[in-house]
């Protein structure tokens, strides 16, 4: 099936339910993303940072996700994740990414802006849709750190006017998640969520979201959150797996094998959070 944007993955959601967006790295990565949508018949978003981008390069992952897609019958769109640059944006949608997220957050307001709606212009004319991010989220994934004191929620009165002058098709705000694990407790503001909600009728992305109860998971759906990020988590399964694989093999040498293990235990954390997203059979949506 030929990839789809984030944009047009988004459309069919509806209150309650939400599509998952993973963070990917190389060959078993992607195959444990598509292998669990495939399974579960779910649409999927696969995303690639930019040190991801740098380590295994645009072109390369842009083939393997591409090569897996024509495998299933399953809506799959190819995303770059907090894009700092328009060179990275051009990068990514010259290699064949469908959509792209540019991180605007460390600019002022009118230049996050400025830079935001120059992705957009190029990203529209190459067919791709583009996620802007409006607020700080903080935490560490990848070579992203924002500090505690650093990040800065969404300011619910700034949103249509972000929206309208950006023209973006996906938003990202800032309501309290934080990238990789969280140091206590989360605690994410849902009535800022909501009135965010109240303001746009554009697709909302929530970023950081590894490491939360299933509980508040199921409230940030229902407070009209469509696409739910997962980068650590996936991570953490799948090094694992691999630690595990080798822990009771230790004299094992076949990649395959080792990777394998890590692949597996990949493909079961997919499918659990697709599960909790409650996006198992919407593949029929599309």
């Amino acid at each position: 099936m030929p990839l789809m944007t984030v944009k047009e993955i988004l459309t069919p959601v509806s209150s309650g339910w939400a599509v998952g967006a993973f963070n990917v790295h190389n060959l078993e990565d992607v195959q444990a993303v598509v292998n669990a949508a495939d399974e579960l018949e779910a649409p999927v978003i696969i995303m690639v940072s930019e040190s991801a981008l740098n380590y295994a390069g645009a072109d390369f992952i842009r083939s393997i996700v591409a090569t897996a897609a024509k495998r299933v019958q399953i809506p799959i769109a190819l995303q770059l994740d907090h894009g700092k640059s328009l060179e990275t944006v051009k990068r990514s949608i010259q290699a064949g990414f469908t959509s792209v997220m540019i991180d605007g957050s460390y600019l002022s307001f009118e230049d996050n802006v400025a830079l935001t709606r120059q992705i957009v212009e190029y990203a529209h004319q190459h067919g791709c849709s583009v996620e802007g991010e409006l607020g700080k989220i903080g935490g560490k994934e990848d070579d992203l750190l924002v500090e505690d004191a650093d990040a800065r929620f969404t300011d619910p009165r700034k949103v249509e006017r972000f929206i309208l002058e950006t023209g973006i098709d996906v938003l990202a705000p800032a309501v309290g998640t934080a990238h990789g694990l969280y140091k206590g407790e989360a605690r994410i503001d849902f009535p800022r969520l909501q009135a965010i909600r109240q303001a746009t009728k554009v697709p909302l992305a929530l970023h950081g979201g590894s490491d939360l109860s299933d509980e508040i998971i199921k409230e940030i759906m229902r407070s009209g959150v469509e696409k739910i990020n997962v980068g650590t988590d996936l991570k953490i399964a799948i090094t694992s797996g691999i630690k595990d694989y080798l822990s009771n093999n230790p004299e094992e040498i076949e990649p395959r094998k080792v990777f394998g293990a890590g692949r597996e235990r990949g493909t079961r954390l997919v499918m659990e959070k697709m599960r909790l997203f409650e996006c198992v059979g919407k593949a029929s949506l599309y």
